[in-house]
């Protein structure tokens, strides 16, 4: 005879995964449903813990104990969800959701509070401000940023960097910088190279706009000593935002020599010098 599916593979969720916190989450309905977005939501952040947590394995076995820094954490799904999955089945390391919105921050300091998540900061600030910030301590082991908005990614970068993070998992979003580069700079590409085709119509600007985006900080990345992966989040039909960044440091000195070439090379050929400050390292 069948045995019906339980609750868990009903919803989708992971073995062990706390419903009570998925409700306090507000994911879950207090009757324990899930509506579209909520799925859809849910999804993206489960694959993304698949992704994290050997990250985290592998910290804890090298160190003993794992620090990590959620930039951009919102209402702390991703924060709550580690903690639970992960660190709560742990007698150490500590999670520190930082978001700008203080109304966020305290909702989620109290949630924490009920939950017993002991070792869970939540921290009022911006992400350049959390760089110097002694509510965090010197080193980060891992740093993650969620649909970080334009230079939001670039600003968790340069935090991961100032940390001396030894992983960083970034979900970029809407880059619109290096697409307004590229149309303040059009004329001089279109008398240089036929490549400048690619972004010449305002659309197509802004997609390949996007695109050399993350490129840019996958050089970047690399040439701070980085190895870097690109991969897909999800499934095209969940989220448009859909590209995965990781990086874990440990790049060879050959490795790191040609990036530092490369990522000069292209802000060249793409006429982008105000953006050398950014991406040269």
């Amino acid at each position: 005879m069948a045995v019906a599916p339980s609750m868990h593979e009903q919803l989708g969720l992971a073995p062990g995964q706390s419903v009570e916190l998925l409700k306090a989450l507000h994911i879950l309905t207090r009757e324990g449903k899930l509506n579209q977005d909520s799925r859809r939501k849910l999804k993206q952040v489960n694959h993304l813990l698949q992704f994290i947590e050997p990250l985290l394995d592998k910290v804890l076995a090298a160190s003993g104990t794992v620090t990590l820094a959620d930039h951009g954490a919102g209402k702390s799904y991703l924060g709550f969800m580690l903690y639970d999955r992960f660190f709560a089945q742990r007698s150490t390391g500590h999670v520190y959701g930082i978001e700008t919105r203080t109304e966020l921050v305290e909702r989620s300091r109290e949630l924490a509070r009920e939950l017993g998540f002991a070792r869970m900061s939540f921290l009022p600030l911006s992400v350049q401000a959390a760089t110097t910030s002694t509510e965090l301590p010197p080193r980060i082991d891992v740093v993650t940023a969620l649909h970080a908005c334009d230079t939001a990614t670039d600003d968790a970068i340069d935090f991961a960097l100032a940390k001396q993070a030894r992983h960083l998992v970034l979900v970029p979003c809407c880059q619109a910088e290096v697409a307004a580069a590229l149309r303040k700079h059009k004329a001089l590409s279109a008398s240089r190279s036929p490549l400048s085709e690619l972004w010449r119509h305002p659309l197509h600007a802004r997609e390949f706009g996007s695109q050399i985006t993350n490129v840019l900080r996958c050089l970047r990345l690399e040439a701070h000593g980085y190895q870097v992966t690109v991969t897909e989040l999800v499934g095209w039909e969940h989220s448009m935002k859909n590209e995965l960044i990781l990086a874990s440091h440990g790049a060879t000195a050959q490795q790191v020599d040609r990036a530092r070439e490369r990522l000069a090379q292209v802000l060249q050929e793409l006429a982008l010098p105000e953006l050398q400050a950014r991406f040269a390292v």
